[in-house]
C-alpha cells in the first residue's frame, strides 16, 4: 500500500529533485511502487502590499512529499538520490497520518488560505526593542503606522519619555 513519506533535500533543488526522482523510477521500472512526488506550494495572499499579487510559495522549503510503498528497493532510489539529504524518521522512514496529508494537501489545493503573517501592534502596548540605537530599552507604544510599518514608542532616557521612531522589524513581540 502506497504511503505518504517526507524527503529533506538541499534547499533551492526540490525541483530538480523531483525531475530526478521522477526519472529514476521510469528508469528502474518501479512505476508500481510510486505515486505523487509534491512540492507542496501555496498560492499567498499579500494583505499588506495590495499592489503585489498573489504568490506561490513552498511551505515547506527544502522538504518534498513522495507517495510510494516502503520497500527497501525504493526507499533506496529515493536515498541515493543525489540532493537528497534523508528521510524524515531516518532509517526507518515514518508515513505521514492520513490527517497530516489531507492537511497539507488542503493548502496545496488551496481550501486552506495561507497569509503572510501580519503583526500588530496596539498603542499602549510595552515592547521591547532589539535592534538599532535603543537596543535592549523598553518602551510603549505611541502610535502605529500600518501604512509604512512604523511605530512611535516612548522610550525613558534619563528619566524623561521620549518618542523613537522605529521599524516593526526592530522590535520584539
Amino acid at each position: 500500500m502506497k504511503q505518504w513519506f517526507v524527503i529533506q533535500v538541499q534547499v533551492g533543488s526540490e525541483e530538480i529533485v523531483q525531475a530526478d526522482l521522477s526519472k529514476r523510477v521510469e528508469e528502474t521500472g518501479l512505476e508500481d511502487l510510486f505515486g505523487q512526488i509534491l512540492i507542496p506550494s501555496a498560492r499567498i495572499r499579500q494583505f499588506f502590499s495590495p499592489e503585489e499579487a498573489d504568490q506561490d510559495q513552498q511551505l515547506f522549503p527544502g522538504y518534498m512529499l513522495i507517495e510510494m510503498e516502503a520497500t527497501p528497493e525504493a526507499i533506496r532510489l529515493v536515498a541515493m538520490a543525489p540532493r537528497v539529504v534523508r528521510f524524515l524518521g531516518g532509517a526507518n522512514p515514518v508515513p505521514l497520518s492520513q490527517k497530516e496529508i489531507d492537511r497539507v494537501l488542503a493548502q496545496v489545493r488551496g481550501e486552506v488560505t495561507v497569509t503572510a503573517e501580519k503583526l500588530q501592534f496596539e498603542v499602549g502596548k510595552e515592547v521591547e526593542i532589539k535592534d538599532g540605537a535603543f537596543a535592549g530599552f523598553v518602551g510603549i507604544i505611541d502610535s502605529v503606522d500600518d501604512e509604512n510599518e512604523k511605530l512611535m514608542v516612548m522610550v525613558s532616557i534619563f528619566g524623561r519619555m521620549t518618542p523613537v521612531e522605529l521599524s516593526f522589524d526592530q522590535i520584539k513581540r
